[in-house]
């Protein structure tokens, strides 16, 4: 009998990294986490069928504790959360998480990153996120850089944003640049995409695009969250000298999140969010069934909050 092979999730605390934690021990992984707290995973399900690395992931000793022994390794850190300077600490913690990683002889890395076009200036949000798959794939580690868009299930940050402000206002007022389009991705295919990445060929070192069968105006993701939550249209204004922070501040008024955080993720709507290849499917499959459009993962990311 083959034996189980070890899986270190880094940011298990978080939506996505919590998620992957419970598909890869259903998939019958031995998983690790490293958390700067252990008791952030009071109340999580797995929390007794996973071993836990406590310390700092700036702490190269930490990391290398943490890598020893792993076969795969999953890059879910975000320190966006309370701070604007996030992009310095990310990068520290992504060049010493691949050198311990290649010191340790992990096979592979898989990071989660962001969805944007080629060819033009980043918000500092996705410009951060954009840098740490650089590092992480010049570290010596075949790396699989994921990089999405929103996120669609109950506890996703951007997708809770997006739920709140639609039942909460009965006009939505924002800036012009909700005419810009997003391809958002069901977290079942999110973890399709994530879990199955650990499989990839060692010759793969490369970022993919991944999102659902859908591309949408961010004006339409609204129209069809309220139609899906039985709302009527929510009318939008749009004004185009309501700047990004200014969002934020309305946005940390209708989520339970950080203003950094809302300022951030608001910052990034400014471009596109739409998948310009679909080369991960030839490698790993397509989700079963094939990816979920929105309305799909909207109506599954509520029946799973009821």
């Amino acid at each position: 009998m083959p034996r189980s092979r070890t899986a270190l999730v880094t940011g298990a605390t978080g939506y996505i990294g919590a998620q992957v934690v419970a598909r890869l021990l259903e998939d019958g992984w031995t998983v690790r986490v490293l958390t700067r707290d252990a008791s952030g995973l009071a109340g999580r399900p797995w929390a007794s069928d996973v071993e836990v690395v406590e310390g700092d992931a700036q702490d190269a000793a930490v990391l290398s504790r943490a890598a020893e022994g792993a076969d795969v390794a999953w890059f879910l850190i975000h320190s966006m959360t309370g701070t604007y300077e996030y992009a310095t600490r990310d990068r520290t913690i992504a060049t010493r998480f691949g050198q311990a990683c290649r010191s340790a002889g992990v096979s592979r890395i898989v990071y989660l990153g962001g969805l944007y076009p080629d060819d033009v200036t980043l918000s500092p949000h996705l410009e951060s996120r954009r840098e740490v798959g650089e590092i992480l794939m010049e570290s010596g580690v075949p790396t699989a850089v994921l990089q999405a868009g929103i996120v669609v299930g109950a506890g996703s940050v951007s997708y809770e944003m997006l739920a709140t402000a639609t039942e909460k206002l009965p006009v939505v007022v924002a800036p012009d640049w909700l005419a810009h389009r997003v391809q958002p991705i069901a977290i079942r295919d999110a973890l399709h995409y994530l879990v199955g990445a650990a499989d990839l060929p060692p010759s793969v070192n490369r970022a993919f695009d991944i999102g659902g069968s859908d591309a949408l105006a961010y004006r339409d993701l609204i129209a069809v969250y309220a139609e899906v939550a039985g709302l009527r249209r929510r009318p939008i204004l749009t004004v185009p000298i309501l700047m990004p922070r200014t969002t934020a501040l309305w946005a940390g008024i209708l989520a339970p999140v950080p203003t950094s955080l809302a300022s951030s993720l608001l910052e990034s709507l400014m471009l596109d969010m739409v998948c310009r290849e679909h080369d991960l499917d030839d490698l790993i499959g397509a989700p079963a069934g094939g990816a979920l459009s929105f309305r799909e993962a909207v109506v599954a990311a509520r029946g799973s909050r009821d």
